[in-house]
């Protein structure tokens, strides 16, 4: 499948660069990866889930908690609480399910990083979703071509 059938090229290269923005801005390989993966788990985008779980171990990550981040809230001590409070806005940002993300689930994020960071965060929670609902619609296997 080639890139232009999967996306039109200048959405896609908008996207590309949304991407490099934000993981640039957020200024933590390993954090913009673990949230990735966590929206992707969250959204069962096994596209994006093969491509992410690659580049965290690429990027240093342990194998101990790349397995463990869907039960992250449960694996007291394995990550950060930054890294927690990241994990914690993915998820309020993935799954809109009363329509809002929860004050304190916010405040949490906006106490632990800094104003700018925090716009690349939540810029990189919406742009990792795209991308999950852009691979799954158009059903890209793991592996498949990179859109």
């Amino acid at each position: 499948m080639s890139r232009s059938q999967l996306l039109d090229q200048k959405v896609f290269q908008a996207m590309r660069a949304v991407s490099a923005a934000a993981k640039k801005g957020l200024g933590d390989p390993v954090l913009a990866e673990l949230v990735m993966i966590r929206a992707s788990q969250l959204n069962h985008c096994a596209f994006c889930l093969d491509m992410h779980l690659r580049a965290a171990r690429e990027n240093g990550e342990s194998e101990d908690r790349v397995q463990l981040l869907n039960a992250w809230e449960e694996a007291e001590g394995r990550y950060t609480e930054r890294e927690r409070a990241a994990l914690a806005l993915t998820e309020a940002v993935t799954v809109l399910t009363d329509g809002f993300v929860p004050d304190a689930v916010y405040d949490r994020a906006a106490q632990l990083f800094e104003e700018a960071e925090l716009a690349h965060l939540v810029s990189l929670i919406t742009v990792i979703n795209g991308w999950n609902r852009l691979m799954v619609s158009r059903r890209v296997p793991p592996g498949g071509r990179q859109a």
